[in-house]
């Protein structure tokens, strides 16, 4: 019996060559204490932040916001302070603020200054349609804190 790690067969190696998608990748495996992920392929590790519009149809944001789609709305920003980061030497920090109805904040902030702020609203579907969508909004919000931290570095080094 084999088993098909690709994502849908999406999954290509440019894709996953993505700076961003490297990073997603160790932050997920760095918070692996169990080693779980330990024999997952990259692909099916980033497969459960791909939700495409008919999933996201069909889930429910009646209830409260599962443990495991905090996780990867966590992990996501987790990426993107990481890459900020890696190019400035400004420690960064998350911050995901959720209410029990999906709606809050993910703020990225070093310092005083704040990197990179997204509105969450159906937290319930976080989720990108494909991984170049999730590579190409990660990416954005690092390009974006690298250029607010390169602008006003005395803020972020507070």
């Amino acid at each position: 019996m084999t088993t098909n790690n690709s994502v849908n067969g999406t999954a290509t190696t440019e894709v996953l060559n993505s700076p961003f998608l490297k990073v997603l990748i160790q932050q997920i495996r760095g918070q692996d204490s169990y080693g779980f992920y330990r024999n997952w392929s990259d692909e099916l590790i980033l497969k459960p932040f791909i939700v495409t519009k008919q999933k996201k149809r069909e889930i429910s944001v009646e209830a409260e916001v599962d443990p495991v789609t905090q996780a990867r709305i966590m992990a996501f920003f987790r990426a993107v302070a990481a890459g900020i980061e890696q190019e400035t030497g400004l420690i960064s920090q998350v911050v995901v603020d959720l209410s029990h109805e999906g709606f809050g904040w993910a703020l990225v902030f070093s310092g005083r200054l704040l990197l990179a702020v997204k509105t969450l609203r159906d937290a319930h579907r976080f989720g990108f349609d494909s991984l170049d969508k999730l590579a190409e909004e990660g990416e954005n919000h690092v390009k974006k804190g690298i250029d607010l931290a390169k602008r006003f570095p005395e803020v972020g080094n507070i």
